[in-house]
């Protein structure tokens, strides 16, 4: 029983660090253009 308080803090924790992540990627724009790198892929064809 005496885990659960360490086991969920560190779960909030985690998942905070995650959502703060995920909303810095969103905010610097790296998922602004996902198209183009498909089109700067090299043809597999010779």
């Amino acid at each position: 029983m005496e885990i659960l308080f360490v086991l969920i803090p560190l779960g909030v924790t985690l998942v905070a660090i995650a959502a703060g992540v995920l909303i810095w990627a969103v905010k610097s724009g790296q998922y602004d253009d996902l198209e183009s790198i498909g089109r700067r892929m090299p043809d597999d064809e010779p």
